[in-house]
């Protein structure tokens, strides 16, 4: 199972990283948006965990390409943001993201738990 994680701290990259990695997950991580779409196109993760604000390309501008190609319209993707603000919330879910959670709510064990449900949506 490959997991594509987006996010520019690379402390709470390497947090969320470890766990999902001890839980028996191939982790990737992508420092900015860019690189982001490039793993994603070319490593074809079975789901991204991405962040709003972010270098380069904002997490919204990630989900709207990945939307806009076939060959990753379909991917996967929870958004994991520090920005709780409703219209935030509700843009990332009305561009395709599977869920939005708030990093200050979610441990690593919440998003490795979380994982077979997000698959199977």
């Amino acid at each position: 199972m490959r997991v594509l994680f987006v996010e520019d701290d690379p402390s709470v990259a390497q947090m969320y990283k470890l766990k999902l990695e001890l839980d028996g997950y191939d982790v990737v991580v992508a420092p900015d948006g860019e690189k982001a779409l490039e793993l994603a196109r070319s490593d074809r993760p079975d789901i991204v965990f991405l962040d709003i604000r972010l270098p380069k390309l904002d997490g919204f501008g990630v989900l709207e390409a990945l939307r806009n190609e076939p060959k990753t319209e379909r991917l996967p993707v929870v958004i994991l943001s520090n920005y709780s603000e409703r219209e935030l919330i509700d843009r990332g879910l009305r561009l395709g993201a599977l869920d939005y959670l708030i990093k200050t709510q979610t441990t690593p064990a919440h998003l490795s738990s979380g994982l077979e449900k997000w698959l199977k949506d």
